[in-house]
Formats: C-alpha cells, sequence, structure tokens
C-alpha cells in the first residue's frame, strides 16, 4: 500500500479499502470541484467562522439566512459583541439552536478582540495553519471541522473538513471504523490526504455524498467507485 492508504484488514472476499488518492482523482473527474476550491469565500475570516458556526447542525439555506440576518440587522461585529445573547439568538434562529450557537458567536468575538484588538481574523493569514487551528479550537464551540473549513475556505490553508458526507463516505470506503467520530475521521484524513489534494477532495466527496452515495438508497449502480468500493455489494 501507498502512504495514503488507510491500511485497514478487511474480512476475506471484501474489496480492501481503495487508496484515498485514486478515490479523490476518480470524484474529481466527476465533480470537478478543483476550480472553484481556489477561490477564498470571505476576505474577512471572522465572517467564516461566524457563519460555519452558524452551519452546524442545519442546511446551507438556513445558515445563509441566519447569516444575512445578523448582518444586515447590526452591519458590524463590534455592535454584535455588543448584543445582549437573546437579541443574537432571536436573528440567528433560522440556522437552529440559537442559543447555543449565539453564546459561541460571543465567545468567538470576545476571544478575537481579546488577542488582535480589532474584530478581525486577517492576522492569521500571515501564520501557519497549525497557529491558526490552535487558536480556533481553543473557544468553546468551535470544533474541529468549523476549524478547518476556515483554514481551507477563508484562510486559504490546505484542510480537510469532515461533515456527515465525508464520514458516511469514509466509513464505507473502509477508511473509517462504523463507530469513529467525524473528528476521529479528519484527524486521519488530514494526515493521509496530501495538501494539494484536501480542499478539492473535500467539496468532491460532499457532492458525491449529496447526489450519489446518499444516507439513504445509494446510486450504487450509477457511481464510479462500485468496482473498488468495499460497500458496494451491500
Amino acid at each position: 500500500m501507498s502512504r495514503v492508504d488507510v491500511g485497514k484488514k478487511v474480512a476475506p472476499g471484501r474489496i480492501e479499502a481503495p487508496s484515498i488518492t485514486a478515490v479523490l482523482e476518480i470524484l474529481e473527474q466527476l465533480w470537478k470541484q478543483g476550480t472553484d476550491s481556489a477561490k477564498i469565500v470571505y476576505e474577512e475570516p471572522l465572517d467564516g467562522l461566524i457563519e460555519t458556526v452558524l452551519s452546524q447542525n442545519t442546511n446551507d439555506r438556513n445558515r445563509d439566512m441566519a447569516f444575512e440576518r445578523l448582518k444586515s440587522r447590526y452591519g458590524s461585529w463590534d455592535r454584535v459583541a455588543a448584543l445582549p445573547q437573546d437579541r443574537i439568538a432571536e436573528a440567528i434562529k433560522p440556522a437552529g439552536i440559537c442559543n447555543n450557537k449565539a453564546a459561541t458567536i460571543l465567545r468567538v468575538l470576545k476571544t478575537v478582540k481579546e488577542r488582535f484588538g480589532e474584530y478581525s481574523l486577517k492576522r492569521l493569514k500571515s501564520g501557519t495553519p497549525a497557529a491558526a487551528w490552535d487558536f480556533m479550537t481553543h473557544i468553546q464551540g468551535v470544533g474541529p471541522k468549523t476549524a478547518a473549513c476556515v483554514l481551507a475556505f477563508d484562510l486559504g490553508f490546505p484542510a480537510f473538513p469532515v461533515d456527515t458526507h465525508v464520514a458516511r463516505i469514509s466509513k464505507r470506503l473502509g477508511w473509517a471504523d462504523a463507530k469513529e467520530t467525524p473528528a476521529e475521521i479528519q484527524a486521519r484524513l488530514e494526515r493521509l490526504v496530501p495538501d494539494g489534494m484536501k480542499c478539492a477532495g473535500h467539496l468532491d466527496v460532499i457532492q458525491h455524498g449529496k447526489n450519489i452515495c446518499k444516507a439513504r438508497a445509494p446510486k450504487c449502480g450509477e457511481c464510479p467507485l462500485r468496482g473498488i468500493c468495499p460497500s458496494s455489494e451491500a
């Protein structure tokens, strides 16, 4: 096996877990997310961090609605930081679990202001991915997936976030055990996926999870991985 294989043992008669690079190359040919992955979503990474906090346990539509309500009502993070938690919670209600998310947003803003003297994370761009990761994940409510999303899409660093789609496909491909958490899977994939494939690979796997390798009734007959996927016969 190459260094990017997970090296997992499989039961007799089962297909061995396929190479991570081979799978990501196939999915890039199918979904072509490589070009889009080079685009920075927010010039201000703090926007990206708060939007990603809002994305937890909800869909993109609800996340975007909550973020737009917060920004349109209050205009700046200075004003948001001065609000009581219940006002923030009301503004971001479409994103769900709004009290928890409002508390996290206030912690984020407080920590950013104390560290950098302003409501901005642009200084993280001139540092290292490890330093940015360490800063974000020490804030209560900011987990590995959230931090990795900001690294990849707002700071321009290589990262491989693991959401529900990536976790599901990783387990079906044999890259992870059934009981492993997304954080555990992410830690492994961060080590094994080459930096140059991380951002596009993450997006390609998500597209594959949404369109073919669905949680229910996966379309194995249409899947270009069916010949190498251990779950394709199940």
